[in-house]
């Protein structure tokens, strides 16, 4: 059978793939060492309606003090102020915007996030929003298709992927800290962190009305979005866009696999479908680089015409030409920077201003809502926060507790995005072909990535596994019937082309972290006494 002279050419690519790697990986330790909506009823001054427990003076300060400050109420933001504030914290979050946000993204929340969101006891936010299911990807390449389900069988009937807009799902969020007493949402724009001898002791801000005030507190945690200006005091940023979206609403159509995400693997990069409401359909059109076509001067919609709706299922062609022709077209950059923060006391980072990755694969709320659960597990056998140096040693442990999830989910999106766009050369076109086909092989090697890509099983080895997996398994499709020696030296190339597209990737999320994080001391640190 042609599957079992696959594996025979895989035993062979195997043998010289895994010299390679040993080779490689030995080079490599000595290199890597190192949102149903509603609108949030707010007071004239800026601040949502709380109870008088929430009562601030004429400075702007609790008058019972606050214990931590959060800079932004995205994703992030609120879903900390809640879960800290229902642990007894006295939460001051302070929110450039509040109202409800348009964006073309954080619209589709993995099985795993999910999970995450009832941990929290956050789940209720996705109801009343017009949310959609999710049970897996349909997979598009050439014109064949394949359908990769979530791994689902072991869980409650309720658990799947949800997706929906992005600013209903946030008011919802916003709603649910601000109806604790003890939370305070204010809108108004941080301007810098108040430093005092090297520990953060708080922010300054503009309110809604322009003044200018101050807040407090022992613990100060930034979440203000990809575009953060606080981070640079906080972490070195190491910004890459590789990619932008060109962003559509397909209305009144139906996707070919209902409840499903759909994936093409387009030239030169891949589209993504998904449903958004129960009437609406999001479309992602990936273009490499930090330049599209003009919108303005109507180039952005003749290369869409011309260049992509070819691609597309025909099932969804003509709803996606009239999308086009209604001219809501969106467009925004897809960043990736890996997380190096610096230990500061008196503050932290959470959310895309600390760690992000390209959001092929919508992993970004999954890393946010895992991180979230490490830091409240964390914080909770502290009742002061105020020895700040103390607190500082402390939540070092945090940077390397989350790293196993956050890199499986952040190399993952990485590499995946690397190996679905397309490219001349033959070496990375197989690598391409043998994904599909050892997605749509079944069993292990559909679920083990699947389960990788929903976050339900984030496992740093498995992802590796997995990934030369594939590389082996287009090896071995390149050694039958004989192993010529263009087609070993395409394989060798193959093998070489999987190891450059992921080591580095590792190498930037840190090799011992997040694959032997209990080697590193800051995972054993006790809370401090008090």
């Amino acid at each position: 059978m042609v599957f079992d002279q696959y594996l025979l050419g895989g035993v062979i690519a195997l043998l010289a793939g895994f010299m390679f790697l040993y080779n490689y990986s030995y080079r490599g330790k000595k290199i890597m060492s190192s949102t149903k909506e509603k609108s949030m009823e707010l007071y004239s001054n800026g601040f949502v309606k709380t109870s008088s427990n929430g009562a601030v003076s004429p400075s702007g300060i609790p008058k019972e003090g606050t214990d931590v400050i959060i800079v932004g109420a995205g994703v992030a933001g609120a879903a900390l102020a809640y879960t800290l504030a229902k642990d007894g914290r006295r939460v001051h979050v302070i929110e450039r915007d509040l109202n409800e946000s348009d964006r073309i993204v954080g619209e589709l929340l993995q099985p795993g996030g999910y999970l995450k969101l009832i941990e929290l006891g956050l789940e209720d936010c996705v109801k009343e929003i017009d949310a959609q299911s999710v049970f897996g990807y349909a997979l598009y390449k050439d014109g064949k298709s394949t359908k990769l389900s979530y791994p689902l069988e072991k869980f409650h009937s309720d658990v799947a992927g949800r997706s929906f807009h992005n600013g209903r799902f946030i008011q919802r969020m916003r709603e649910k800290a601000s109806s604790l007493s003890n939370v305070r949402l204010e809108q108004g724009t941080v301007t810098s962190l108040l430093e005092e001898k090297g520990t953060i002791k708080g922010v300054q801000y503009r309110n809604k009305a322009g003044q200018e005030l101050t807040s407090h507190a022992p613990l100060t945690i930034v979440c203000d979005g990809c575009f953060s200006n606080l981070r640079r005091s906080l972490c070195k940023p190491q910004v890459d866009i590789p990619s932008c979206f060109v962003g559509l609403v397909l209305e009144n159509c139906d996707l070919p696999y209902a409840n499903h995400g759909h994936v093409i693997l387009a030239d030169p990069s891949p589209i993504l479908f998904y449903p958004i409401s129960s009437t609406e359909i999001r479309c992602l059109v990936d273009v490499p680089g930090q330049k599209v076509p003009s919108v303005a001067n109507g180039e952005m919609a003749t290369y869409l015409k011309s260049a992509v709706a070819p691609q597309i299922p025909p099932e969804l062609n003509a709803s996606f030409i009239a999308a086009i022709d209604k001219g809501n077209i969106r467009t925004m950059t897809n960043r990736s920077m890996p997380a190096s923060p610096y230990p500061t006391p008196g503050a932290l980072l959470m959310g895309d201003a600390f760690n992000m990755r390209h959001p092929l694969t919508g992993g970004g709320m999954t890393v946010a809502l895992s991180d979230i659960v490490v830091l409240r597990n964390l914080l909770r056998p502290l009742h002061d926060l105020h020895d700040s140096s103390a607190l500082c040693k402390y939540l070092e442990s945090f940077y390397t507790l989350r790293k196993p999830v956050a890199s499986t989910i952040n190399t993952l999106a990485g590499a995946l995005y690397k190996v679905f766009c397309a490219s001349p050369d033959p070496a990375r076109k197989e690598m391409r072909e043998a994904c599909f086909d050892y997605l749509s092989l079944g069993g292990i090697c559909t679920n083990g990535p699947v389960a990788l890509l929903s976050g339900l099983n984030p496992c740093p080895l498995s992802l590796v596994l997995h990934f030369f997996a594939v590389a082996v398994f287009g090896v071995g499709r390149l050694l039958i019937p004989f192993p010529s020696p263009r087609r070993m030296w395409i394989g060798a190339r193959l093998i070489s082309g999987a190891s450059g597209i992921i080591f580095p990737i590792i190498k930037a999320e840190g090799v011992r972290q997040m694959f032997f994080p209990v080697t590193v001391p800051a995972y054993y640190r006790a809370p401090p006494v008090q």
